[in-house]
């Protein structure tokens, strides 16, 4: 199926559903909808970077720190976490990714409520191909690095969620679970230079 025939919810400024349409309408009429972004993060606490590809509706050959993406009509956040996650990571039996916290995103692109969540990932992966153009993993200190320096074009959304992710696991570990060290990138050799709404925490955090 083309991914711009897959049918969204469409939501209001509460993330109440008001109706549904086809994605490619959703986008081009700036409807609000729902994403999910999950931080992977391997058994050495490295997070996983990634380019999208160049096929992409949205954000085309940008950087991600995260995997993830928009919900089906009638899908659950929970479900959407765990799909995406093992969908572009390329992996089975991923843990169920955990919730953190969940705003809404406005800026280029359009609008969404974008639910942030976490997992860790100790399988090999195989990054599914159609959603994913590079990829590696990422020391903490190197990503905030990348992050500044601003010599990589990043999703716009996915940088708005990691700056709120940061700042809402105080002195940069993540809510519930410290970020774990680690040192080196593996899966890739890193490229050459040149590449709003309110949170809400998730229940129970």
């Amino acid at each position: 199926m083309d991914p711009a025939d897959e049918v969204l919810d469409v939501v209001d400024r509460d993330d109440r559903v008001v109706g549904r349409a086809p994605r490619g309408e959703v986008y081009r009429r700036g409807l609000l909808h729902r994403c999910v972004f999950v931080l992977a993060r391997d058994a050495e606490g490295r997070v996983f970077v990634h380019r999208r590809t160049a096929s992409k509706l949205v954000f085309p050959s940008h950087y991600d720190m995260f995997v993830g993406g928009v919900l089906g009509a009638g899908e659950e956040y929970a479900d959407a976490a765990l799909r995406e996650a093992g969908e572009e990571l390329g992996v089975s039996g991923l843990p169920r990714p955990r919730p953190l916290f969940k705003f809404l995103y406005e800026g280029p692109g359009g609008g969404w409520w974008s639910y942030v969540h976490e997992v860790r990932c100790t399988l090999p992966v195989a990054p599914q191909a159609s959603e994913v153009d590079w990829h590696t993993w990422l020391p903490q200190e190197e990503l905030d690095r990348r992050v500044a320096g601003g010599e990589w074009a990043w999703v716009p959304d996915g940088l708005e969620a990691y700056r709120r992710l940061r700042a809402f696991g105080a002195g940069g570990a993540l809510p519930g679970g410290g970020a774990l060290p680690g040192d080196g990138a593996r899966g890739g050799t890193l490229p050459g230079d040149g590449a709003r709404g309110g949170t809400q925490p998730a229940p129970g955090s």
